[in-house]
């Protein structure tokens, strides 16, 4: 069984990191761990029609963002690597300078440690340059800054379609292959 963590924060777009869970329940052969931080349940009450245990009941294994002791806080407990969706500029702060109060940036240092593979669903627009420095830093640490760009050649008709292909894209990089992804120069099944 191979497992992901999947970790939602509090900036807006909590469909990514929701979407990535329902994306996922369809691969037999992975274990989701699921961290939410206590902004992210803020922002799911803003933004989507769905209640934060209903979201938690979508996960094989859940974690208290405080629980700095969970499994998934250890590089003995063995992961695919983290997709943190989406990601606040204060969490990337935490990745980039190693700052761990907490368990998503922890587990992402862990992650990191391992040389395992850590992508980052960055949600910040426009950006000055403590973020991008930020960002330099969180790369260089091994971290993959993946914001959530639409991909036009897709042909999206709905926010949903957008969605989904952006997540799909950000699973691609854990080496899982969904069927929903639409890849560049293959024809779609309405073309």
């Amino acid at each position: 069984m191979r497992r992901l963590i999947v970790a939602i924060t509090g900036a807006s777009g909590v469909i990514y990191g929701v979407r990535a869970l329902e994306l996922l329940r369809a691969v037999p052969d992975i274990e989701t761990h699921l961290v939410m931080s206590s902004s992210a349940v803020r922002t799911i009450r803003e933004e989507i029609e769905q209640e934060p245990d209903d979201i938690r009941a979508l996960a094989d294994r859940t974690y208290s963002y405080k629980d700095i002791g969970a499994a998934i806080s250890s590089g003995s407990f063995r992961t695919m690597g983290m997709l943190i969706a989406p990601a606040s500029i204060k969490t990337l702060s935490g990745i980039a300078n190693c700052y761990n109060d907490e368990l998503i940036v922890r587990a992402a240092d862990v992650c990191l440690k391992e040389r395992r593979r850590v992508v980052l669903m960055l949600r910040e627009t426009p950006l000055h340059a403590g973020h991008i420095a930020l960002m330099q830093q969180a790369t260089l640490n091994g971290a993959i800054i993946m914001p959530p760009t639409p991909a036009f050649y897709t042909r999206p008709r709905t926010i949903d379609d957008i969605v989904t292909q952006s997540v799909a894209r950000a699973l691609d990089l854990f080496d899982i292959d969904l069927a929903v992804t639409r890849r560049w120069g293959e024809p779609s099944s309405g073309d």
